[in-house]
């Protein structure tokens, strides 16, 4: 990279006795040769990588995931109060019971 920028200041020296916009021209000319060249470059080295890379979710993968989320959730919402209105019942099924096993033992 340091090769580049040193044709552009050659470029540019060069130009000297040209006016100020002409010499921002060719240095704009250089930086877009240097661009070309780097990106000429890149399809190179992106063909010498040997791996697969994973491709991102898309926009309706995450929203499944939401909605599955959310259906998870209000499921164990009911799951919960299920189980909190089951252990009410037993409660007042042991007192129930308790209460008729006592009022058994007093009558012997």
């Amino acid at each position: 990279m340091s090769d580049a920028l040193d044709k552009a200041e050659a470029a540019v020296r060069e130009a000297s006795t040209d006016t100020a916009a002409v010499q921002l021209a060719f240095a704009a000319m250089e930086l877009a040769k240097l661009a070309t060249q780097q990106q000429a470059q890149q399809p190179s080295q992106q063909h010498a990588c040997e791996h697969q890379h994973k491709q991102g979710r898309s926009a309706g993968e995450w929203i499944g995931i939401a909605c599955a989320v959310c259906v998870g959730s209000v499921g164990l919402a009911f799951a919960s109060l299920a189980i909190a209105i089951a252990a009410c019942c037993a409660t007042g099924c042991f007192l129930i019971l308790r209460s008729i096993w006592q009022s058994t033992q007093k009558g012997k």
